[in-house]
């Protein structure tokens, strides 16, 4: 049974307002972008709760789509692909037909990590790329992106290093 502070707790979490995450609901979330493979106990004893009610919160921040799934990251250098890239996409028509065309199109390459539209510059979407080297990114963007129809302009971007990279809390 729930205690009221629990079920203030859960009624505040599941209104349509955007949820209130208080302290516990942070570090749940903060433990698990660090380590997804920590066990219920672990996650328990680093929150001061039991199992239980460690386990509805991280269901409730599942069910509520804060957590999205749980992956394994990887090494792209270790896995052959040592270069990162950033490529600026302008469109020749802006129209949600062309736009839909285009990310289904992108969706497609294995190559492409992310995909973003973005506002406030000439380009309308930003990609982030992994490749082997450059011969392989030659091959990706003579021959497959720029083929896609409507791409009117490509501008790439050489990551030197990645400084960070976090998920938000």
């Amino acid at each position: 049974m729930l205690k009221l502070r629990e079920f203030h707790y859960y009624f505040n979490f599941m209104s349509n307002q955007a949820p209130n995450l208080d302290p516990i609901d942070k570090k749940l979330i903060k433990q698990l972008t660090q380590n997804a493979q920590a066990s219920i106990s672990e996650l328990a004893e680093s929150v001061h709760l039991s199992a239980t009610p460690t386990t509805r919160r991280i269901k409730r921040l599942e069910e509520l789509g804060i957590i999205t799934g749980y992956h394994a990251h990887t090494n792209h250098a270790k896995l052959g692909y040592t270069l990162s890239v950033f490529v600026a996409v302008s469109m020749d028509k802006h129209t949600a037909e062309r736009f839909g065309e285009f990310e289904n199109h992108i969706k497609t390459f294995d190559e492409v990590v992310s995909c973003s539209l973005v506002t406030g510059r000439s380009e309308d979407y930003l990609l982030k790329v992994l490749v082997r080297d450059m011969k392989h990114y030659e091959e990706f963007l003579l021959h497959r992106l720029s083929k896609i129809e409507g791409v009117s302009q490509l501008h790439t971007s050489f990551e030197l290093r990645e400084v960070f990279k976090r998920e938000t809390v």
